[in-house]
């Protein structure tokens, strides 16, 4: 097929796979995802696994375990979610999102066992389940030497936890998806510490002490080794750097310093830290610090406080939850120069709104609230209800379309920079799906770095 013949044949496939179960949907039961790698001869078991877990930073840690055992000669499969404009983008190959071609044969070798499936479970496997087992059958079919895999939600129950992980990383924890997962950091946490495999090897990035316990706690049932930051593995130093910043780590096996990331926040000097954790304890031997500094140097994780517009400065961040808000905040507070901030927001209605809206108000001098497409997405009105809690009236404007809300954004911004010696820049936040149309829109308008 030509390569139009293949993507529409893989938007015909997109509409198939979101008829089914939405990612917002769960039954918490490994049964489906189970009885269907099983016929499939489980195929997670034909490459060793480091398996994500946690709340924020999964997906960019991720990103960075992958480049670090890219540079070391493995050839590396990668599964994480959500995406941000195509859902190809999940599965990924030596570094780049698996091509429709191969996306399009996996689907194809697993399709009649879905429907196999689907007859004999009380419920149909759900859009993450089937995008999963086809993540587990790519990885073995083109074959790749290890898998780096991102729970989606939770760890217990999540559709990733049939994988035999070696090496299991926790994010930090906070509260999100609590109709799921629990209402205290405690709960969630055992939830999430599903993932530690018997003696296997858990790293762990810092937690609040509540949830450190219970983390640990399940970590020794389990008998695996723990390693921890602050203890086994540490940010020594971090710097601010032009395009990113400069960082010095204490490894598991040794300190390596001056490693350029070109990514900004004092949480990603975290999140490379624990990728760095992950690798060693994974490798088992000292890492060649040149080939540390050239892997860092190469990541990149788009989505998270991504600079794509000039002219003005526009950032898009996919923050979806008061932590990840927070980390956001504190770093264009921290480590840009801005006059004033318009943040552009459109949210999801089952997410702790009020809890971003307030962490919003120590960035945002002017808030635009609109909406993504999403059948989940909180209407802009509602959005400006709850936002006039936090802001002043005049310091809201809502413009449900994105593409409007983006355009009012920038022209405002473009005006202020105009008459004013500061820079003014826009933020475009509240949720991944935002982030993902909002860079697209801004591709369009020709703005891109």
């Amino acid at each position: 097929m030509s390569s139009a013949d293949n993507l529409a044949v893989l938007g015909a496939l997109e509409k198939v796979l979101n008829k089914r179960w939405p990612e917002n949907k769960i039954e918490p039961t490994l049964d489906r995802i189970l009885a269907l790698t099983d016929a499939l001869g489980s195929p997670q078991f034909s490459y060793p696994t480091i398996h994500l877990a946690g709340t924020n930073g999964k997906t960019t840690t991720a990103r960075m375990v992958d480049q670090l055992l890219s540079q070391l000669g493995y050839r590396v499969g990668r599964y994480t979610s959500p995406h941000l404009e195509s859902f190809t983008e999940r599965i990924s190959i030596k570094g780049e999102p698996i091509t429709p071609e191969n996306m399009i044969a996996t689907y194809k070798d697993i399709e009649l066992y879905l429907d196999l499936i689907d007859s004999r479970q009380p419920n149909p496997l759900s859009y993450f389940e089937v995008l999963t087992a086809m993540a587990f059958v790519a990885f073995a079919e083109y074959p790749v030497d290890i898998a780096v895999i991102e729970a989606g939600m939770g760890g217990q129950w999540d559709a990733t936890n049939v994988v035999a992980s070696e090496v299991a990383v926790m994010t930090p924890i906070g509260l999100d998806h609590m109709e799921y997962l629990g209402n205290t950091l405690e709960e969630i946490a055992q939830t999430k510490a599903g993932i530690f495999k018997q003696e296997s090897n858990v790293v762990l990035a810092a937690q609040k002490p509540e949830a450190a316990k219970v983390l640990l706690a399940q970590a020794a049932k389990v008998s695996a080794n723990v390693f921890r930051e602050g203890v086994e593995f540490s940010v020594k130093k971090r710097a601010l750097a032009v395009g990113g910043q400069l960082i010095s780590f204490n490894g598991i096996h040794s300190e390596i310093s001056d490693v350029f990331l070109p990514l900004y926040g004092d949480h990603q000097a975290n999140n490379a830290a624990l990728a760095l954790a992950a690798v060693e304890v994974f490798a088992k031997v000292k890492l060649d610090e040149d080939l540390v500094r050239e892997a860092f140097s190469k990541v990149k994780s788009p989505g998270r406080c991504e600079i794509v517009y000039k002219d003005p400065l526009v950032i898009i961040d996919a923050g979806h939850n008061p932590h990840g808000i927070s980390a956001l905040t504190k770093t264009i507070n921290t480590e840009f120069d801005f006059e004033s901030v318009f943040a552009v927001v459109g949210v999801l209605a089952d997410k702790d709104v009020n809890g971003m809206l307030k962490e919003l108000t120590q960035m945002a001098d002017f808030i635009v609230l609109t909406q993504n497409q999403s059948p989940r997405a909180m209407p802009p009105a509602e959005l400006a209800a709850l936002a006039s809690t936090y802001f002043k009236t005049e310091a809201i404007e809502v413009i449900p379309d994105l593409k409007q809300a983006l355009r009012y954004a920038l022209e405002k911004a473009s005006l202020a920079n105009q008459v004013s010696d500061g820079v003014c820049a826009v933020v475009v936040t509240g949720s991944v799906l935002t982030a993902g149309e909002a860079k697209a829109i801004l591709r369009e308008f020709g703005g891109k770095i």
